[in-house]
């Protein structure tokens, strides 16, 4: 695992004013990365890192050729229109340019006059998908949300026999997947009005957020390898917000025997920047599983991950909708969560991925599956909060909600925050509903 160095130190500031407001939540110990433009541009879609409320352009930075060894390296693979390049080549390199932007960035930087002219502001930017996804995973490591659906269909047995022995998930769309998504509302089958009736066709009634963490993957394997649990982190490049949107009354129709489908596929939002698994070291935790709970089994537990396996990232879901916008209203709080409280980790995860010889790549996207909490108030689904659309919620501006209607957005945020550091931020992932075509 990384372990802490001089790109954490929480008293470091910026020579980029903005990065050291703590409202920006892209101080100089964050560096996440985009993949962007100037807006409205035909300039190429490029690798950028946040500082503040800049983005560096690491293209334009790769020429001016200021960074020698592994950072050069790492650098000169941020030339294309996508972080693939960056992401295969390893922790070593991650790190290195890591430090190299860090040292760089600092107030004092004998950089600061090649860099500052290479600075593109986030509100003049406009943003594509971070990496080429090959393949797309997502699961389902919330134990309070499985259980909270699973009480709306089995009251009595919420979960599911294998639920607390291996981490479920399923393999999902990697091409609708994209940042700042307008989507139109999915079309399908939906369940007979009668039993052994004729099912029905139309527009999802039923459509839903999920509250979300993504996990980029680094470095892969070899098929047929496997990645042990302690050699998962090698493998992570970062992370980002996920909002994996669901079709439910489509998902009830078709979900037996294979598992999602149309009901996942038109659409998962994902917020533009991607934390580094280094950058979220500082908040790092213990991964214990409550007394009584069963333990994993060998490959997915060790003293290592035991002793600082879980991350303390906090969520925020709120909710715009026409009406809102027109009146403008500030957007309404929905929920949080924090992916403290999920069931299954990050290198649970990927070590449970490759436990088969299955060959991750780099760019490949994994899914935490919806990230609820065991307090009402940390539902991370409207099928949660409205109890299956039987407690509509009502919005400060009077409207009601038990699902998703046309016009609507939902944004997701994530932050991770403790006392006399830095808050670090992932930006925001957001969403608009579409009428169906």
């Amino acid at each position: 695992m990384t372990t802490l160095n001089e790109t954490h130190d929480a008293t470091l500031t910026s020579w980029v004013a903005g990065a050291n407001n703590d409202a920006t939540g892209f101080p100089v110990q964050n560096l996440p990365y985009a993949v962007f433009r100037r807006r409205g541009s035909q300039e190429a879609f490029r690798p950028g890192v946040a500082i503040g409320d800049r983005i560096v352009d690491l293209a334009a930075l790769a020429k001016a050729g200021v960074f020698e060894g592994q950072a050069a390296q790492a650098l000169a693979a941020c030339q294309g229109d996508s972080l693939n390049a960056l992401m295969a080549l390893g922790r070593s390199h991650w790190s290195a340019l890591r430090l190299a932007l860090s040292r760089a960035l600092r107030t004092g930087s004998a950089l600061q006059a090649t860099i500052e002219p290479l600075l593109v502001a986030q509100a003049e930017a406009e943003f594509t998908t971070p990496a080429r996804i090959g393949d797309y995973t997502d699961f389902y490591i919330s134990v309070h949300h499985a259980t909270n659906v699973g009480k709306q269909f089995r009251p009595d047995n919420p979960l599911l026999p294998n639920y607390k022995w291996v981490p479920i998930g399923y393999h999902g769309r990697a091409s609708s997947v994209g940042v700042n998504q307008a989507f139109p509302r999915p079309l399908g089958q939906t369940r007979p009005a009668a039993e052994g009736g004729v099912p029905q066709f139309g527009p999802c009634q039923r459509l839903d957020y999920e509250l979300e963490l993504g996990i980029f993957v680094g470095t892969g394997n070899a098929q047929g390898d496997r990645v042990t649990l302690d050699q998962a982190d090698e493998h992570v490049f970062g992370m980002c917000i996920l909002n994996d949107w669901s079709a439910r009354d489509i998902q009830a129709w078709e979900y037996q025997p294979l598992g999602p489908f149309l009901a996942k596929n038109f659409a998962s939002t994902i917020s533009p920047w991607v934390v580094t698994f280094e950058a979220l070291e500082p908040f790092r935790i213990p991964f214990i599983r409550g007394e009584g709970e069963p333990q994993p089994l060998p490959y997915l537990s060790s003293e290592t991950n035991r002793a600082q396996g879980a991350y303390d990232v906090q969520m925020e879901v709120l909710i715009t909708t026409e009406a809102s916008r027109a009146a403008q209203q500030a957007p309404a709080h929905l929920s949080t969560s924090n992916f403290r409280d999920a069931y299954w980790n990050v290198a649970q995860l990927i070590a449970h991925h490759t436990v088969n010889g299955c060959n991750l790549q780099p760019g490949d996207l994994i899914g935490t599956g919806t990230l609820s909490g065991a307090n009402p108030g940390e539902l991370g689904s409207l099928l949660e909060l409205t109890q299956g659309g039987k407690s509509p919620i009502t919005l400060p501006w009077g409207e009601q909600r038990t699902f998703l209607q046309d016009g609507d957005q939902i944004i997701i945020r994530a932050q991770c925050h403790k006392p006399g550091y830095p808050r670090i931020a992932f930006g925001e992932s957001s969403g608009t509903v579409l009428p169906a075509r």
